[in-house]
């Protein structure tokens, strides 16, 4: 199993420099951005310092989407920070939440997200696209490669994502609903006439290494409000018992969300978040804990990537945990 941090772009750029270097050091093998320019920092000038220091880190957005930015400035962000860091860029995208929702527009749609994204890896990689009838091409961007992750949840963008996705972003920690939603990635897959066993999994989501159990669920309760946000949405469009009972049932007390606190520990908008929902889409606990959790990603939902994102506090703390007790273990035994 690779592992990733995510940050949300409020650290400052030192700050955001020494983690990148600590979650090197400690055998980290990704580091994520929220690509949300109105709520934090752009995270692409973030990625150039970051690159240039460091050595082996991956990097991407965890998420973009393919509206805020025009796909040719997107690319050719991409494309220049390949070059700097030396072809180590990866693109995370979806439809599009709190960047779109927070100027009140709406997510692109599932034929948009596919388009715009093999677009932008065309461009990246050094090849044409027919770009509103002109032909378009970054003649400078050579020898790159972009790997395509996708994020969703609602089953027509993961069987979309199928088609053409390089790896799929789950936010969730809970194995059975990460194993429910890849089912529709594989059916997408093989509709496609693609290996599904190519594809790779990543599980997003904030974590506590502490024998305080109480407290890590105070720190982390932010993220399944975070995620009801998705779900909320996707309530709306799937009305016919498609999606499974363990991720819809705890949103029925939500009341709203408020976008200016998004993926914000001390957010007035997660009550409704019970602490059986916090177990199951976080890890909380001492280091054998976390290891019992992510053996049982791997295992039963065929988790590639532990992405955790690091934005519940004592984020050093985090990092230097998981690289002792956790990363060493995990590697130790395979």
């Amino acid at each position: 199993m690779e592992f990733a941090f995510t940050f949300k772009g409020n650290f400052t750029p030192q700050r955001s420099i020494e983690l990148a270097q600590s979650a090197e050091y400690w055998g980290f093998n990704y580091c994520w951005a929220f690509d949300s320019h109105v709520l934090w920092k752009d995270p692409y000038p973030i990625f150039s310092l970051l690159a240039w220091n460091t050595a082996r880190l991956k990097f991407g957005t965890c998420v973009t989407n393919p509206a805020v930015r025009d796909i040719t400035v997107t690319a050719s962000l991409l494309a220049t920070l390949n070059e700097i860091s030396g072809n180590r860029m990866v693109i995370g995208i979806g439809r599009g939440d709190s960047s779109r929702r927070v100027l009140g527009k709406k997510p692109t749609t599932v034929a948009q997200l596919k388009e715009a994204t093999l677009n932008i890896r065309e461009l990246v990689e050094g090849r044409e696209i027919n770009y509103a009838g002109v032909p378009t091409r970054l003649e400078w961007a050579r020898n790159q490669t972009l790997p395509l992750w996708v994020a969703g949840y609602g089953p027509k963008v993961l069987r979309s994502a199928g088609s053409y996705a390089d790896g799929i972003i789950m936010q969730f920690a809970d194995p059975h609903l990460i194993k429910w939603c890849i089912s529709h990635v594989h059916e997408g897959a093989k509709e496609a006439g693609r290996d599904p066993s190519e594809i790779q999994v990543m599980a997003a989501a904030p974590v506590w290494v502490s024998d305080d159990i109480e407290k890590g669920r105070e720190q982390t309760r932010w993220f399944p409000a975070m995620v009801g946000n998705h779900v909320a949405d996707l309530v709306q469009r799937y009305d016919d018992g498609t999606l499974p009972d363990e991720l819809t049932a705890y949103i029925k007390e939500r009341k709203g969300y408020d976008y200016r606190k998004h993926a914000d520990k001390e957010s007035h908008s997660m009550d409704f978040v019970s602490n059986e929902v916090i177990d199951r889409f976080c890890i909380i606990g001492p280091p054998e804990e976390h290891i019992r959790r992510l053996r049982e990603l791997q295992e039963v939902a065929g988790v590639d990537q532990f992405n955790i994102y690091l934005m519940s506090g004592e984020e050093e703390y985090t990092l230097e945990a998981y690289g002792k007790y956790i990363i060493s273990e995990m590697n130790k035994n395979g």
